[in-house]
């Protein structure tokens, strides 16, 4: 069995509690970063996070938190087939065989819209169902460590 260790979840953990700001602000950036996470759009994470982030005016630290904790290279292969599978059956296409020499945007746009077209829709809605849990989970943890603080 897979183990992550713990200082992964420590570190993680200690710069979370240690943002800044409203909770709900703080959870949203999580969420949006999750989501964009979640999505086969490596390597363009941090800018699309940047620019959801700017635009709706949510934590961008958070965001980019988020998104490192849902897409790592223990993720991404789960992720990537998972999503690609949930799309293709949704669409009803048949499966593809290929293999990916590594998960860059250029490596999976060369496989072509046969795998494209149900990466990013199985994606998209993955990202939706993680992220979702992922706001409210958050702004739960934070608005329960700073009570315990102020007590």
């Amino acid at each position: 069995m897979l183990r992550i260790p713990k200082q992964w979840f420590r570190n993680f953990y200690k710069k979370f509690i240690s943002l800044k700001g409203d909770p709900a602000h703080i959870a949203a950036g999580l969420a949006i970063g999750v989501f964009v996470g979640a999505t086969p759009t490596i390597p363009l994470h941090t800018a699309i996070i940047v620019i959801i982030g700017l635009v709706f005016r949510q934590n961008i630290t958070a965001g980019y938190l988020g998104s490192w904790l849902i897409s790592n290279p223990l993720t991404i292969p789960v992720l990537y087939v998972s999503q690609y599978e949930l799309g293709r059956i949704l669409l009803g296409m048949d499966r593809c065989r290929f293999a990916l020499p590594d998960f860059s945007v250029d490596a999976v746009a060369a496989l072509g819209w046969d795998v494209l077209l149900p990466l990013q829709v199985g994606g998209i809605l993955m990202a939706a169902v993680f992220a979702v849990p992922s706001y409210f989970l958050a702004r739960c943890l934070i608005e329960s460590i700073r009570k315990g603080r102020h007590h």
